[in-house]
């Protein structure tokens, strides 16, 4: 009896203090505490003015429209490359791709195949590997296009995960499927998807006959809900809407006023993009991760006017080019509570950023044995930082180049250079080099001492098969694809 009654004394007195106590803060819930999920969306050969994001609206983006509506929308966005290949190599190592001499598309698909070099140096260091590193899980959906061998397989730079294809197109569904339209621009015809460039789920070939856009957006959104209970990195570069021109009757009866054949496919495949990317945005609110993921959306370069399929108006020309219409891109992100929502960030931004923000974000560090060319952008955009990220934006194709320094531009061609103020002619039309040479010899410095930090390509450009000759302003362009 004496025994109980002091227990009910010591539980009473433990009570009483704890009402008086000073109240201690409940730990945060596993969710709130743990790091920011990373979302990579890309399009592929998709044109600044190929979504509605900046102004122009012939084809609805309202999916990736919303993310630059609760997050940042780029107006001087762009990609370290005109062309596929090199893009991305940029992008998943956040240096510059002439640093390691992948200045060129790692193909055709025979040389691909045919030479053990032509990839992303294993030298190099790839962001799956260090948010891999930071604890995240790591998975790829899309396309590669950065080597065929095994060395450079997505397995083998950082990937837990992988689901597409590894070089640089791919059909998107059998042309012989009822309500399929489809078109090939480069003329050798859509044919059925080959043994060399099958899809894979890891090593293994699938059968996939889903429509291709739409397949990528069922593999993106299975991986969120697998992995929705840790930190993950979600790299998912769509092949749209990169030839062949293909689309199911779902998305190309959606422009029955588009009179033009090829672009109305090409709009159909664009309007599929945005509904990949919706469904992407829609998973990550189910899941209750909208609030705590970065979401990047982004171009690897301008669309193929070569294809007819489409333009970059108001920017000249397109991919392959060192004009605007090549590199300047649609490219927006968001990160709820980080990134102000219905932000408009117009100095030059690169998609190398993209490398050091994540990791960042991450907790990551950047090695300390090489340089990197990406900047973390957080601190630009919430005004920590008031400087341009970048003070000079440079390109490279062979003989062919270009540099931002400010609002001037400075294209060279062979030995032919063009000038642009930027601010005052977005359509690159007004060529000031006569005018201003002082300018000019300022803007070659800083290209000459640009390449000086360069290596030359590791695969060089063949004459014949690789070089894509274009004509500008009476001027001939020997540019390597």
């Amino acid at each position: 009896m004496k025994t109980a009654r002091i227990l009910k004394l010591l539980l009473l007195t433990a009570l009483i203090a704890g009402m008086i106590a000073p109240a201690v803060p409940r730990p945060q819930s596993a969710q709130a505490a743990r790091k920011p999920n990373v979302v990579f969306i890309l399009g592929d050969d998709l044109g600044y003015c190929d979504v509605s994001l900046y102004g122009l609206h012939e084809i609805p983006t309202p999916n990736i429209d919303s993310i630059a509506a609760a997050g940042v929308k780029f107006t001087n966005g762009y990609a370290s490359a005109p062309v596929c290949s090199p893009s991305r190599a940029g992008l998943i190592t956040g240096r510059n791709q002439q640093r390691f001499g992948f200045e060129f598309n790692a193909g055709p698909l025979t040389r691909a195949l045919a030479e053990p070099e032509i990839g992303l140096p294993t030298s190099e260091i790839t962001l799956a590997e260090l948010m891999k590193k930071a604890g995240y899980a790591t998975g790829m959906v899309g396309k590669w296009h950065l080597g065929m061998h095994e060395k450079f397989h997505p397995l083998n730079r950082g990937f837990d995960e992988f689901f597409g294809f590894l070089f640089g197109a791919n059909m998107y569904i059998d042309p012989d499927q009822p309500g399929v339209k489809s078109i090939d621009p480069e003329g050798t015809g859509v044919k059925i998807r080959t043994a060399r460039n099958p899809i894979v789920r890891g090593h293994t070939v699938v059968e996939e006959k889903e429509y291709l856009t739409d397949a990528f957006a069922r593999e993106a959104t299975a991986y969120i809900e697998r992995h929705r209970n840790e930190p993950f990195f979600l790299y998912a570069p769509f092949n749209a809407p990169h030839t062949p021109l293909q689309a199911t009757a779902k998305y190309y009866d959606r422009f029955p006023n588009i009179k033009d054949e090829r672009h109305r496919i090409y709009a159909a495949m664009v309007s599929a993009l945005d509904d990949a990317v919706g469904a992407i945005l829609k998973k990550l609110r189910e899941t209750g991760l909208e609030k705590n993921t970065l979401v990047v959306f982004i171009s690897d370069n301008g669309c193929a006017t070569y294809t007819k399929a489409c333009s970059n108006d108001p920017l000249r020309l397109g991919k392959l080019t060192p004009f605007d219409g090549g590199s300047r891109v649609p490219f927006t992100m968001k990160l709820p509570g980080r990134i102000k929502a219905g932000m408009v960030y117009e100095r030059p931004a690169s998609s190398l950023d993209l490398f050091p923000t994540a990791l960042a974000l991450a907790g990551g560090k950047l090695p300390t044995d090489r340089a990197y060319d990406g900047v973390d952008l957080m601190p630009y955009l919430s005004g920590k930082k008031k400087a341009a990220p970048h003070d000079v934006l440079c390109w490279r194709n062979g003989e062919n180049g270009g540099v931002r320094k400010g609002n001037w531009k400075l294209l060279k061609g062979g030995d032919h250079y063009w000038l642009y103020d930027l601010s005052k002619d977005i359509g690159e039309e007004q060529n000031l080099a006569d005018k201003y040479p002082a300018i000019v010899e300022q803007l070659k410095k800083e290209l000459a001492d640009w390449e000086t930090r360069m290596k030359p390509p590791s695969w060089p450009c063949r004459k014949v098969g690789d070089a894509f000759p274009v004509v500008i302003d009476g001027v001939k362009l020997n540019i390597c694809i």
